[in-house]
């Protein structure tokens, strides 16, 4: 249900109704915007923080930029739902994250004002020189583009490769440096400290205020005058910052620090900013969960908090949470710092993920030997590498979709050298609301075909730590743990002793005579399901949890294709090379002959909804599975039981 709206905001459908506005109704309208996204995200649960720190500077860069003409990229994206209520989907935004709804963020095929799908970080400012340069060899040189990029993702190295290429192009670009110190968690490294230094410096700040002033204040001079005393204005950087700008060495005109919640002034400075070519950066400083007290002071909290009450901003939490199996990030967090008592070659990595991922934990114990390295996943695998080239045990934990970003380190840095590095996956499989970018389903593939590699993915919450345990022990080489989004099966016993799991092994659940299921994952919770209700009705369906995909049980696949000619494989990832594609290929090269069934994520991208209705779109549900069992041996079509 949508929310109720502001006198302002009302009359918003697009840009054009907001360039209505007098200067003056600016501020209103941003506070109306802000309530707006409280209220649906309260009821909705979304990311909330990063798009309450931009509306003020949303609303300006509409305002002042002819959008959609004007190319606007927004970085990762989560930020951008001021820019959608502004861009015409005010009216649709209760259907935000839901299935047939609207995207959590901009998407291309969505609106013509998303000029670039993103969901990943670091990719504007390449995006938006790819379009710059493209206007240029056109002769489009009016078109304006902009990158909105937070201080988070300058961590990331493309970024950084963007601003070099970009700083020799000539390209009329403008990238805005979104500053507001935290990603999710508060951001870390040296990175950070200089835009620290940057805001921070009174003695500058004052002064740059002054000269910005009678370079662009009611002077005899006028606003050319600015041109004029570029050289001062360098030098100033230079002296009372005590280092060369980080940014005017690439070669971008640097403007900035200027607040980020005046609205007015940063109209002012933006339409100063679309008359000055080539490559640019102005410094915005925001405050994440700005307007909203309680998300200020707890911004990781409130990052993406669930549902809350709007007025209080108390977490309202399922009662039945507390009765629930743990999550699976936790059982991670709770089982390194075990292992990393027992074992003092382990040690913890994370690109920016230490709350996500329950790093934190560890973090928080054994400061000196768990690490956030920013949002670099490159770095975060080849710095693990580094580390067990000389003897230690690093568990890097990287959401799988992420892991993308990292494909040429684990193998050039990690695989082809044999090293000991633990990749523990989280979020591996569909994830649901946050949609095609941030579903893990492609790791079981895109990891299969590299040597050395270990591939395991554990049923449930004492398999993720025995699996984990097995990891750390000698002479294991590069060895893959991944595992869902969301909680395990087991409840409260899950902390038991630690047990070697052999590698290579599955193991078989339930005896059938009618055909095999293979599962591997926590998917296979459905498997045992569907089972019990396909032997209700006369189906006998044996389970297989294969657990390894890598090296894969070549005896209980022989097992398996001695007895039974009708199988089916499931999986939480893509069916083109994973474990339905591993066992065909064990088939044929055995020569064995069956009907097998795949069941997965199909050929296509699969976007937002809840698990369980994405779940039914794939066909890997229990009802899937159910219909595809059916099919194999000719019975009846049954519902499963709720």
């Amino acid at each position: 249900m949508a929310s109720t709206q502001g006198t302002l905001l009302s009359e918003i459908y697009s840009p054009t109704d907001l360039k209505k506005l007098k200067e003056t109704q600016l501020s209103q309208l941003c506070d109306e915007i802000r309530q707006f996204i409280i209220n649906e995200t309260s009821t909705n649960p979304g990311h909330l923080g990063a798009g309450l720190g931009v509306v003020e500077l949303t609303v300006a860069l509409h305002y002042v930029f002819n959008t959609p003409y004007d190319k606007l990229i927004w970085d990762v994206g989560h930020q951008a739902y001021a820019h959608k209520i502004i861009t015409g989907r005010k009216d649709i935004f209760h259907l935000n994250r839901m299935i047939d709804g609207i995207s959590g963020f901009p998407k291309m095929s969505e609106s013509e004002y998303d000029a670039f799908g993103v969901g990943h970080a670091s990719t504007s400012i390449s995006a938006a020189l790819g379009m710059a340069v493209s206007a240029r060899l056109q002769n489009d040189n009016k078109r304006q583009h902009i990158a909105v990029i937070g201080d988070g993702s300058m961590t990331g190295g493309q970024a950084l490769e963007a601003m070099n290429n970009a700083g020799v192009s000539k390209a009329n670009l403008l990238v805005i440096l979104n500053d507001n110190g935290i990603a999710i968690d508060k951001n870390v490294g040296a990175m950070k400290d200089y835009l620290t230094h940057i805001t921070t410096s009174r003695t500058y700040n004052r002064l740059k205020d002054k000269v910005w002033y009678l370079m662009g204040g009611n002077t005899r001079y006028g606003t050319n005058s600015r041109a004029v005393v570029k050289q001062i204005s360098n030098a100033l950087k230079l002296t009372l910052l005590k280092k060369s700008n980080l940014f005017e060495s690439f070669n971008f005109r640097y403007f900035g620090p200027v607040d980020g919640h005046d609205v007015v002034q940063l109209t002012e400075v933006l339409n100063d900013l679309k008359n000055i070519p080539g490559p640019k950066l102005l410094h915005v400083v925001t405050v994440k969960g700005k307007g909203f007290t309680v998300a200020e002071n707890n911004q990781t909290t409130f990052h993406a908090p669930g549902l809350f009450n709007p007025q209080t901003g108390e977490i309202i939490e399922d009662k039945k949470c507390k009765t629930l199996p743990p999550k699976y990030q936790i059982v991670f967090g709770k089982t390194i710092l075990e292992l990393a008592e027992l074992n003092p070659k382990i040690v913890g990595i994370t690109p920016a993920m230490p709350t996500g991922c329950s790093l934190n934990l560890m973090m928080a114990k054994m400061p000196n030997r768990a690490f956030d390295v920013g949002i670099a996943e490159q770095h975060a695998v080849t710095f693990s590498a580094g580390l067990a080239a000389t003897g230690m045990i690093p568990f890097c934990n990287i959401y799988s979709s992420f892991m993308q970003r990292a494909y040429d380190q684990v193998i050039h840095d990690v695989a082809l050298q044999n090293l000991n590095v633990v990749f523990c996956l989280d979020r591996g499989g569909i994830v649901g609301e946050d949609g095609a970018t941030h579903h893990g389903v492609y790791d079981l593939a895109y990891f299969r075909c590299i040597p050395n590699l270990t591939i395991s993915s554990p049923m449930n919450e004492i398999e993720l730590r025995n699996l984990m345990f097995t990891a750390q022990l000698d002479n294991m080489g590069p060895f893959v743990i991944r595992y869902p989004r969301g909680r395990g099966v087991v409840g409260d016993g899950w902390r038991k002793p630690f047990e070697k799991i052999e590698v290579g092994t599955g193991r078989k659940l339930r005896e059938g005579k009618d055909l095999a299921i293979l599962s591997i994952g926590h998917i296979g919770n459905l498997v045992t399901k569907a089972c019990a209700d396909l032997s209700e009705v006369g189906v006998e369906a044996a389970h297989y949890d294969m657990r390894f995909l890598k090296p894969i049980d070549e005896a209980l696949l022989h097992e398996v294709f001695r007895k039974y000619d009708k199988v089916i494989t499931i999986e939480d990832g893509t069916i083109i090379g994973g474990l339905g594609s591993a066992v065909i290929e064990f088939m044929n090269d055995h020569n064995y002959k069956a009907s097998v069934k795949r069941l997965g994520v199909p050929d296509t991208f699969i976007e937002q909804g809840t698990v369980s209705e994405l779940y039914r779109i794939c066909g890997c549900d229990v009802q899937g599975i159910i219909e595809t069992a059916n099919e194999l041996t000719g019975q009846k079509v049954i519902v499963p039981k709720a």
